[in-house]
């Protein structure tokens, strides 16, 4: 359910591009310092973005390295880290914890209980330093699990739930910002969970998993349009608040992801749809043809 807060960098300057991927990078280290290589294996843009936009937010002491890496072993590459950070790569833990844990609970994937098992001791730690934040988590995300094996179609209800998950982790400390803050995590919990649904939705069909998405995809001619509008109010509502905070430092990526990245993932999704349509389309009208013919 993650990767979808990222950047579009079709449309990214050059030197912000860099200046992202030294977050990445340095969210990479940060994930393989405190928890390993199995820690940096969760790595991803979500976090990446919460990190800039806290550091963008409160401008803290941030370090300046360079490194190699197994990616990119052969040259070295900058990493930006500070405080923020190490907390994105401690609720980027876990999140991959109750990711797996709900893999094997649900589907029996031995995959994630495997993973599970190997990250529960460093989740642990996590919960000593921040229990508030990974109660809330892991009661929510239960919620979720339970409300999807009911088959719940309150899209809304279900996309609050993973809104109300986010909202908590975007809140770093409770001072002015916070509900700016809190509701740009919110907005963004909701948009994860709605894109996450709208991609999956012909595989979970397919499959027979949990989508509310399902019955109207199957009987909505106006499907895309439709998800699109409630993808842009999630997104409009995020912007909103967004542009409430005083951020000069790193506002250009910020806004590179809130008004573009976002989107990257249901263009593509949507012209692959599209395609596959009027393919199927041609096809049937070229067997319409020959079969006329043939008469």
């Amino acid at each position: 359910m993650f990767g979808y807060i990222s950047i579009n960098k079709a449309e990214m300057k050059f030197k912000d591009y860099d200046i992202y991927h030294s977050y990445y990078c340095g969210l990479c280290k940060s994930l393989k310092k405190c928890y390993g290589i199995r820690g940096q294996m969760t790595l991803s843009f979500d976090m990446t973005f919460l990190v800039v936009l806290l550091t963008g937010l409160y401008e803290p002491d941030t370090s300046i390295s360079s490194a190699r890496c197994i990616a990119h072993p052969f040259e070295k590459h900058l990493t930006r880290t500070n405080e923020f950070t190490d907390y994105a790569a401690a609720i980027n833990m876990v999140l991959t914890y109750y990711k797996c844990e709900d893999d094997w609970e649900d589907e029996r994937k031995k995959k994630g209980y495997a993973a599970a098992r190997l990250l529960q001791s460093r989740v642990e730690k996590v919960r000593e330093k921040y229990p508030q934040k990974v109660q809330l988590i892991a009661s929510d995300l239960k919620k979720l699990s339970e409300l999807e094996k009911k088959n719940e179609q309150n899209i809304d209800l279900m996309a609050g739930l993973f809104g109300d998950i986010m909202a908590e982790i975007f809140v770093y400390c409770h001072d002015e910002w916070e509900t700016s803050l809190r509701k740009i995590g919110f907005f963004l919990g909701k948009f994860i969970y709605l894109m996450d649904a709208y991609e999956d939705v012909e595989k979970d069909i397919h499959s027979g998993s949990y989508n509310p998405l399902k019955e109207s995809f199957l009987t909505n001619e106006n499907f895309a349009e439709d998800c699109r509008e409630l993808l842009t109010l999630m997104m409009a509502e995020c912007s909103r608040e967004f542009e409430k905070l005083p951020i000069l430092l790193h506002a250009d990526i910020l806004r590179n992801v809130l008004y573009s990245g976002v989107w990257c993932h249901y263009t593509t999704v949507t012209a692959r749809r599209r395609e596959k349509q009027n393919d199927n389309t041609h096809s049937d009208t070229t067997k319409t043809n020959t079969g006329d013919h043939i008469q």
